[in-house]
């Protein structure tokens, strides 16, 4: 059995959405943590990443914590409550009660805990004022919560102002892209004492062609709408990329 076993769950900020690879799959932080970390081991870890795209922060809970746990993992990221923010009645303190109920299952089970806060996409979204007074005050709050466990690894996105300006961002603006992941990954792993590839940090920008105006509401603003108004999600009917134990190794150089 490897000595680090790391199990992520969350959303499509975990699934890694934004963060395509030629053959249709996502990658995102969490995949690219997982690999970090093997490489500064110089050992095969374990990864399991349960994480769905468009799940509110209670079913990622109640849908992933246990499962997640019953893995026996060594290390357990979380984060959510990036969709709760979209919606128009959102209680933080709801929010802030899922991580507390996170951080004490990972203690009662002897597990390391790492705790993100999204990356903030306020400043190219609608309403975005909106959404960034809802994402400082659960930032804030979240903080206030572990203020007094410095045992606990955080990895906080959302004051990173170089995260939120528009080259780390993919086309839907909500989601973040390669490069954005590659940042986030960055602070992970640097969060749990490792050196990141330097240019993790600040991957050249790619080249892209975003969606303006009406083309942008057509392609992602109105999808989303249609999900809210039939109650349905975009990851109704989704599984997790890896539900179980997968071998991560140190590449070869």
């Amino acid at each position: 059995m490897a000595s680090v076993r790391f199990v992520a769950i969350g959303d499509s900020f975990t699934e890694g959405v934004g963060d395509e690879l030629p053959d249709g799959r996502v990658r995102g932080w969490a995949d690219l943590v997982a690999q970090g970390w093997a490489e500064a081991a110089a050992e095969p870890i374990e990864y399991a990443n349960l994480a769905i795209r468009g799940r509110l922060v209670w079913p990622i809970v109640e849908e992933q914590l246990e499962p997640a746990l019953a893995l026996r993992p060594t290390h357990l990221s979380f984060n959510g409550g990036g969709n709760d923010m979209l919606r128009p009645r959102t209680s933080v303190l709801r929010v802030v009660d899922a991580f507390s109920h996170v951080v004490r299952r990972c203690d009662e089970e002897g597990v390391q805990a790492i705790l993100l806060s999204g990356a903030n996409p306020s400043g190219h979204l609608p309403l975005g004022p909106v959404f960034q007074r809802r994402g400082d005050l659960l930032t804030a709050a979240v903080s206030a919560t572990i203020a007094d466990r410095p045992d606990i690894v955080r990895a906080f996105n959302w004051p990173d102002r170089e995260l939120a300006t528009a080259a780390y961002w993919s086309e839907d603006r909500l989601h973040m892209s390669a490069r954005g992941h590659h940042r986030v990954a960055a602070r992970v792993l640097t969060a749990l004492g490792m050196e990141p590839p330097t240019e993790w940090w600040s991957l050249p920008t790619l080249p892209a062609v975003p969606a303006r105006g009406a083309a942008y509401y057509r392609q992602h603003v109105g999808p989303w709408v249609r999900r809210r108004l039939t109650g349905t999600s975009s990851g109704d009917g989704r599984e997790p990329k890896h539900a179980s134990w997968i071998t991560v190794e140190p590449e070869t150089h």
